[in-house]
């Protein structure tokens, strides 16, 4: 029997303590919403971590023994530290997995991922949003139908500032007519990351069984997929897979500095 997924859902658990309609919807946080939608799954043992936590959450020991992060961050991006972000990140190379939630396209660690401004255009005007399936044979897809319909939604709208995606899952409409490529899919390193957008904290998004079931699927999707990379790493010469006759000069040492 496989070990279960080892799966941490972080949340900054700011407006659940700040808004009361907030704290209406989610009395026990974003983060617990989505945790106790996973907990059923066996194959999977999920936790929670807060912004406010030791370490904001995320200590190295914990990090390193998380296979799964899903990110969900909107009025405090610029408290999470630098050096999480960049722990983050180097752990998405490595091969864990990454989900980032609705306004988790401006967080630290997906700018870092993804390179460029992740800036989108937007409006809460509480309108309708379908989630529409463009890729129904993807996995994140599995369970879905045509599209997840959405009564009430905030609006992300294009140019989202992202790299093109690997893989396009789903693009969301919305009432007053703009369209958004609300679930994208990449690879860095030996790490997946899924983006998905329908979650403003004001709407009980969380609560849908299908929006469920995509987070789900994600989580299966971006679980490890084999040995992280092991680099930087010297190979010399007399450890070459086959026989080699040096030539020229060894301008670098073994680790990676130039000789003087």
């Amino acid at each position: 029997m496989k070990d279960p997924l080892r799966v941490v859902v972080w949340n900054e658990f700011v407006h659940e303590r700040q808004n009361p309609r907030v704290a209406e919807i989610y009395p026990r946080g974003l983060h617990e919403t989505i945790a106790s939608a996973l907990r059923p799954h066996r194959e999977l043992t999920v936790e929670t971590a807060v912004l406010s936590d030791p370490d904001q959450g995320l200590p190295p020991e914990r990090l390193a023994a998380t296979d799964v992060l899903l990110w969900w961050g909107h009025a405090a991006h610029d408290a999470v530290s630098d050096d999480l972000a960049r722990r983050v990140q180097e752990r998405v190379v490595e091969g864990m997995g990454f989900v980032a939630l609705h306004s988790g396209h401006n967080s630290k660690p997906f700018k870092r991922l993804m390179g460029t401004s992740c800036m989108l255009c937007w409006r809460e005007a509480g309108e309708r949003e379908r989630v529409w399936v463009v890729n129904p044979g993807h996995p994140i897809a599995a369970g879905i139908g045509d599209c997840i319909e959405l009564e009430h939604s905030e609006m992300y709208g294009e140019p989202f500032g992202i790299p093109t995606p690997d893989e396009q899952v789903f693009i969301s409409w919305f009432e007053g007519g703009e369209v958004f490529r609300g679930g994208c899919c990449w690879t860095r390193g030996s790490g997946r990351i899924f983006y998905f957008s329908p979650g403003h904290e004001s709407y009980p998004i969380y609560h849908h069984p299908e929006i469920q079931r995509v987070i789900l699927n994600a989580v299966l999707w971006a679980r490890p997929q084999g040995r992280r990379a092991e680099v930087p790493r010297h190979v010399p010469a007399e450890k070459a897979r086959e026989k080699l006759t040096v030539r020229g000069p060894q301008l670098h040492d073994a680790g990676g500095n130039l000789h003087g």
